[in-house]
């Protein structure tokens, strides 16, 4: 797909100027990937390329931009900020945790390790990818338990030559360790997955969610303990919200 068209396409979900060439060019051949895929394995149900890209990358990148810092941003910093903003990584992840005196990710595994970013149950990469291209410094994991599904996850990192991005290709609960930074969207039994999404939470970590307005209030209700931030409604939806919630800094994991 053109990136000039791609451009456009994504233009309302960026108040600032969005993302470069290198960026557009990305998502271009990510494109193309999920296209050719998505006649052999059930990725996604929408087809078409152009709402492809205003569907999936214009929300994801909206969430983004909200949550993570820019690819230009190299402002230091580590855990997540009052308002649920991860801050510019300076340095590992490991410093950046210790540093904002917050207890590090276990490190039972490389991807456990630099798990900074967990999209829970990634699917066709969104919104971790996405996130990925937005904030190239940002560590990444995508947990995914569908073998043909991490197949094409794989693909995609590879063509796009993303690193500090992991796949995880087994189940949540089976997850080493905690994230400043936990996603969800587009999940099957999405209350039942909201516990164990919380669980994996690091102390001060923000859980987002890509949701329906009409499932928000569930939400709330499914993890009272959090603290929850106002809906923000996505552009070129009439029902879609991004809805952030934060952890206690003094929770555990174990709690």
């Amino acid at each position: 797909m053109d990136s000039l068209r791609i451009a456009e396409l994504l233009d309302p979900f960026f108040t600032t100027p969005g993302l470069s060439r290198a960026q557009l060019d990305q998502i271009s051949i990510y494109i193309d990937l999920l296209l050719r895929w998505n006649a052999r394995v059930n990725l996604t149900a929408i087809r078409t390329p152009e709402e492809i890209v205003t569907r999936h990358f214009g929300e994801s990148l909206f969430a983004a931009r909200h949550l993570l810092p820019g690819a230009d941003d190299e402002k230091a910093g580590g855990g997540t900020g009052a308002d649920g903003r991860l801050p510019a990584q300076d340095g590992s992840p490991q410093a950046a945790d210790e540093s904002a005196g917050q207890r590090p990710a276990p490190a039972e595994t490389n991807s456990a390790h630099s798990a900074r970013v967990v999209d829970l149950g990634s699917g066709a990469g969104f919104p971790g990818i996405p996130w990925k291209i937005w904030s190239p410094q940002t560590p990444v994991t995508l947990i995914e338990s569908n073998q043909k599904k991490v197949a094409f996850l794989r693909e995609v990192i590879r063509a796009l030559t993303l690193t500090d991005i992991n796949v995880f290709p087994a189940r949540a609960e089976d997850y080493p360790a905690a994230a400043a930074l936990v996603a969800l969207r587009a999940v099957e039994r999405f209350q039942a997955i909201l516990p164990l999404a919380a669980r994996l939470l690091a102390p001060a970590g923000t859980l987002a969610l890509l949701i329906g307005q009409s499932q928000v209030a569930r939400a709330r209700n499914r993890l009272p303990a959090l603290r929850w931030f106002d809906p923000i409604p996505i552009p070129e939806s009439e029902t879609r919200v991004l809805v952030r919630a934060n952890t206690d800094p003094v929770l555990t994991r174990d709690s």
